[in-house]
């Protein structure tokens, strides 16, 4: 007898669960994932928050390295450098992605000497620079994410 209220306490219990819709799977907006292509990511941003700039992922200790953006020059050209790091010897590949101001999106490839140098052609506005780089084991990691403002003097 107490074996039947015991069944029918549990049985009672999971459908008031069930009823209150406990089961089902949160509604949550699908994320780029940190360890993505940048083609992926760069085809998921609204083409509205382009200029939004995002944090940049956490890459171990021993793989770090570093793109510098330099200041936008008078001619709107905006400097890049691969400056390396201990994670240097891990680079398969490195790209820079600029998201100007008037709307268009322009991807590069870096070179992965420290030292490498390229020229984005820039807005006389402010743009957007991403920097991705791509280990020999395929993770891809976004090591810089900046606004580069037009500057006057």
């Amino acid at each position: 007898m107490q074996q039947n209220i015991a069944f029918l306490a549990i049985l009672l219990l999971c459908a008031a669960i069930g009823t209150a819709g406990c089961t089902g799977a949160p509604n949550t907006p699908a994320l780029p994932v940190p360890g993505a292509p940048a083609a992926t990511q760069a085809a998921a941003a609204p083409a509205t928050n382009n200029l939004v700039v995002s944090p940049t992922d956490v890459i171990p200790e021993n793989n770090r390295v570093s793109v510098i953006v330099q200041e936008k020059e008078y001619n709107a050209n905006i400097p890049l450098v691969f400056d390396g790091g201990k994670g240097q010897y891990l680079v398969k590949s490195a790209s820079v992605t600029l998201y100007r101001s008037d709307g268009q999106v322009k991807t590069v490839s870096l070179g992965i000497k420290k030292g490498d140098l390229v020229n984005l052609e820039g807005t006389k506005q402010t743009d957007r620079v991403v920097a991705y780089v791509t280990e020999v084991n395929g993770e891809t990691y976004k090591v810089a994410d900046t606004l580069s403002p037009y500057r006057t003097r």
